[in-house]
């Protein structure tokens, strides 16, 4: 990557002003035509920490692979983690340059609303803050669903007798939510801190984790488990099993973006949010891929860790090589890591909503929109996120795959804002390159053919999160992502009719220089 001609050796960039923000940061800010509500907390360290936290890659790799498990077993899950990391990169470094030309919590929506053609600038705009929340708010509520139901899977462990229930799972659910909402809302000022520390955590929780599975479990062979391939959702071939079993692998590698939410709080944003977004990427990456090799090693019956009781195959891999006692302690470290993230993950949620709100996308946007003075935090839309997160783990209540089908949400939903904002971007840099604003964080001449293999990634994830994990389909395992994105996309359309269109202009005007064409 390369710096555009942007220099900031004269602009301030160190002096910091009220707030916390710097003079480019003021700059930034004077360009998008927004005013300064929020404290700058975060620093380039606390910001990689955060992204580190919230996208959790080993974690997730360890606790969310069920379904790249049944379809294409070990060997699959690591092949196409290792695609899926690969197409994923030319997506993170496309979102991290606009992060860059535009550092607003707003992300996929407003750059949508300054780069698509003029004639799409609204319709899509408010279309792509839509898929947004509700990419974000469904992800926010997969975080809860994971706690509780890791706790109530060291419940069986130390209990056998136990028999877990989906309304206990739940309560476990809305507690945590609970107390992630009284965290974030009075405890804001300590979250960099707080990120920092868990930062430290991951690696150590890493290194812990992947020495006691090497020293102390069983493995399977190479062979077995770079070339052994599953089909156990009954596909009509192997490919096809492989493409819908990657949702695995995608769910870990998304959300290194959730640093442009949080914009407006970290410090010299335009520099240090494409730094940290593609730092913790890579840290993640790194992490994620020896992670998942040796986790695949230890699965050396793959039907047993399946089938086991708690319903977690990684637990069944640690009771091969610890007692209950210390199945339950290593259980613990991605517990609590998994519980950070969901901190986090509220974070970034509930700015971009408020961000969403503030350029009048939501119905009731004047509360959702408000920032406490005191706090100097969206309080009201931390709030909103954390009872949607409530109604949501209520799925949990009716269907025991209803984790799945919030990820497949989470990332469909997402996926899509992808697709519309590379997109937009993409036809700016060819149509109209000196329209495009100077960053310090640039793609240079790579930026078309970068632009252009993100965009086709997304769409291929996109396509693929709709699938279900299994044939035949009933309505128990069904990928409900489906109806809810097709229901969504209706609300926004009825929402747009009745009242958006008459309050909504989008923030491109806003942005300096903006001219109606």
């Amino acid at each position: 990557m390369k710096a555009s001609s942007f220099d900031d050796s004269e602009s301030g960039s160190h002096t910091v002003l009220s707030k916390g923000h710097t003079q480019n940061d003021k700059a930034d800010m004077s360009r998008m035509g927004k005013e300064q509500e929020l404290r700058r907390n975060y620093r380039l360290v606390s910001a990689i920490a955060f992204t580190v936290i919230i996208q959790g890659t080993w974690e997730v790799l360890l606790t969310a692979t069920y379904q790249g498990l049944v379809d294409g077993g070990p060997a699959g899950l690591i092949w196409s983690y290792i695609w899926t990391f690969i197409g994923f990169t030319f997506v993170m470094l496309s979102l991290a340059e606009m992060a860059s030309m535009a550092p607003t919590a707003g992300g996929q929506y407003h750059w949508v609303s300054e780069f698509a053609p003029p004639s799409l600038q609204k319709p899509l705009s408010y279309f792509t803050g839509w898929m947004s929340t509700l990419s974000w708010q469904a992800g926010t509520a997969s975080g809860p669903l994971l706690v509780g139901t890791l706790i109530q899977s060291c419940a069986v462990v130390a209990y056998p007798d136990y028999a877990p229930t989906n309304w206990q799972g739940t309560l476990m659910c809305i507690g945590v939510t609970i107390l992630v909402w009284g965290l974030n809302i009075w405890g804001s000022r300590a979250m960099p801190v707080f990120q920092n520390i868990m930062l430290g955590l991951h690696v150590v929780g890493f290194l812990v984790v992947i020495a006691v599975l090497w020293a102390l479990a069983p493995s399977a062979s190479a062979e077995v488990t770079f070339t052994h391939f599953i089909n156990g959702g009954g596909w009509n071939s192997m490919g096809l099993s492989l493409m819908v079993g990657q949702i695995a692998a995608i769910y870990a590698c998304i959300c290194s973006d959730a640093t442009a939410h949080m914009s407006e709080e970290i410090q010299d944003a335009g520099k240090t949010v494409p730094r940290a977004m593609m730092g913790s990427y890579f840290i993640n990456g790194a992490l994620g891929i020896v992670f998942l090799i040796t986790y695949m090693f230890m699965i050396t019956d793959l039907d047993a860790a399946l089938e086991d009781a708690t319903g977690y195959p990684h637990l069944w891999v640690f009771a091969q090589a610890v007692s209950p006692g210390g199945v339950v302690a290593l259980n613990a470290i991605p517990t609590i890591l998994i519980f950070a993230g969901t901190l986090t993950f509220n974070l970034s949620t509930s700015r971009q909503t408020w961000a969403f709100a503030r350029d009048h996308g939501l119905p009731f946007s004047g509360w959702i929109g408000k920032v406490n003075k005191d706090l100097e935090i969206p309080a009201n839309a931390v709030t909103l996120t954390s009872c949607i997160t409530a109604v949501l783990c209520l799925i949990n209540i009716g269907s025991d795959v209803a984790f799945n089908a919030i990820i497949s949400l989470n990332v469909v939903s997402l996926m899509i804002t992808y697709v519309i904002s590379i997109g937009a971007v993409l036809y700016r840099r060819i149509r109209h390159p000196e329209l495009l604003p100077q960053c310090r964080w640039s793609l240079g001449r790579w930026g078309v053919l970068v632009n252009t293999l993100g965009v086709l990634y997304a769409l291929h994830a996109f396509f693929w999160c709709f699938w279900p994990m299994s044939t035949p389909t009933t309505l128990v395992d069904f990928n409900w992502a489906s109806v809810m994105f097709v229901g969504v996309g209706v609300l926004c359309m009825v929402d747009y009719v009745v009242r958006a269109r008459k309050v909504y202009k989008g923030p491109v005007v806003l942005v300096e220089g903006f001219k109606t064409m």
